[in-house]
C-alpha cells in the first residue's frame, strides 16, 4: 500500500502536464479537466458557489473538511486533481507541496498508528468556488495537514493566491531511513543567517521576546489586523543584510508560479522595502527550543513559528494584508458591475 501511494503521488505530480506562467489557463484547465472525471455525486461535494462562506474556511490541521479528498477518488481522477495541485505552484512549490503529503507517511510510523487516517497521504482535499471560466471570478483551494492554498482567478489570471499555508512535522526526521530529512530547510537556516549577522544593537530591535509564541499569531483568521509594528526595518541594515532578508522573502513568494510571483512581488516593492520589518521571538541558536519570525510591510505578512514537538515542527504562511482570498479583488469587481 505504502508504494502504491509513492507512485500514484509521484506519478501525477511530476509527469503531469506543466503549468507555470500566470495567466490562469493552466489551473483552468486542470480544473476543467478534474471536473470531467466526476460523477454528479462527487460534483456536489466538490463545487461551492464562489461567494461561500466555505472559500475562507481553511485550516492546516489532520482534520475533516468540506471538498472532496484523495482517498474517495479512482486513480485517473486523483491524476486530474494532482494536475490541478501541479497547476497552482512553481516547480520549487509543488515539490514542497507533495514533500508534505508524502511526510504523512513517516509521521504515521513514527507515531505508530499503522490503521489510523489520521496521518494520510490521501486525506487531502480538493475544492472548486463558482464555475471555472476565463471570463469570472473562480477559485480553488488544495487542503490536508499542513497544506492549505487557495487560490482566485479573475478574467483568466490569477489575483490572488492567499493564504498559503506550509508546515512539516517533523521538521527534521528524527529517525528511520529517512533520518535527517527535512523540506523546509531554507525557511529555516536563512532566517538564522540573518539573525546572526545582526550586531548587538540591530539584536535588540530584532528580537521581540526571548519565548517563541505556542503557533503563528494569525493561525487560520480569515480576516485578521496588523500585527504590532515592531522588529527591525529594512533600513536599519546592511546592504548584505537586506539581501538575505529578500532572500527569505524571495523563498516564500517563489512558491507561486513565475508570473503572478512578479507581480506579488511587484506589489511587495511599491507597499515600500524601506517599511519592511523582520521579527523573531525564541531561541538564537538551532536545537531543541522554540523559535518564530515574521516579516512584514503594509501587503505582506510571513510567519514562521517552530515550538511545538520540542521545536521540530514547523508553521509557515503567507498572507496579503489587501487581498487574502481575492477579496479585494471581488470588491472592485461588484463595485464596477454596480454603475453599469
Amino acid at each position: 500500500m505504502k508504494n502504491l501511494i509513492f507512485i500514484i503521488l509521484f506519478y501525477t505530480c511530476f509527469n503531469a502536464i506543466s503549468f507555470a506562467q500566470n495567466n490562469a489557463s493552466g489551473s483552468l484547465a486542470a480544473a476543467k479537466a478534474f471536473l470531467a472525471t466526476l460523477d454528479k455525486e462527487q460534483l456536489a461535494i466538490v463545487n461551492y458557489p464562489y461567494e461561500s462562506e466555505e472559500r475562507s474556511n481553511w485550516y492546516f490541521i489532520p482534520k475533516e473538511r468540506n471538498g472532496l479528498w484523495l482517498k474517495s477518488m479512482n486513480d485517473a481522477q486523483k491524476a486530474a486533481a494532482m494536475n490541478l495541485l501541479k497547476s497552482t505552484l512553481s516547480e520549487q512549490g509543488q515539490e514542497k507541496a507533495i514533500a508534505i503529503i508524502q511526510l504523512e507517511i513517516i509521521l504515521k510510523e513514527l507515531e505508530n498508528i499503522p490503521n489510523s487516517d489520521r496521518r494520510n497521504p490521501l486525506k487531502y482535499y480538493f475544492t472548486i468556488f463558482g464555475k471555472p471560466d476565463a471570463k469570472s471570478f473562480w477559485g480553488w483551494r488544495v487542503e490536508g495537514h499542513h497544506l492549505s492554498l487557495n487560490f482566485t482567478s479573475e478574467n483568466n489570471k490569477i489575483v490572488s493566491g492567499t493564504p498559503l499555508f506550509m508546515g512539516n512535522n517533523p521538521a527534521i526526521v528524527p529517525s528511520g531511513a529517512q533520518k535527517g530529512y527535512q523540506i523546509l530547510k531554507n525557511e529555516c537556516n536563512f532566517a538564522f543567517e540573518l539573525l546572526n549577522s545582526f550586531d548587538e544593537k540591530q539584536l535588540k530591535k530584532a528580537i521581540t521576546s526571548s519565548v517563541a509564541p505556542y503557533d503563528m499569531f494569525t493561525l487560520n483568521s480569515k480576516q485578521f489586523g496588523r500585527l504590532p509594528e515592531e522588529g527591525i526595518l529594512y533600513t536599519d541594515m546592511t546592504k548584505e543584510q537586506q539581501i538575505k532578508l529578500m532572500q527569505i522573502v524571495s523563498l516564500y513568494v517563489k512558491n507561486y508560479p513565475l508570473g503572478f510571483a512578479d507581480e506579488f512581488m511587484n506589489k511587495i516593492e511599491k507597499a515600500g522595502l524601506d517599511k519592511l520589518r523582520f521579527v523573531w521571538m525564541g531561541e538564537k541558536q538551532y536545537g531543541g527550543k522554540g523559535h518564530y519570525y515574521r516579516i512584514q510591510n503594509d501587503v505582506l505578512l510571513i510567519e514562521y513559528d517552530n515550538t511545538q514537538n520540542n521545536a521540530n515542527h514547523v508553521h509557515t504562511v503567507v498572507r496579503d494584508f489587501t487581498n487574502d482570498f481575492g477579496e479585494d479583488m471581488l470588491r472592485r469587481h461588484y463595485a464596477l458591475e454596480h454603475k453599469k
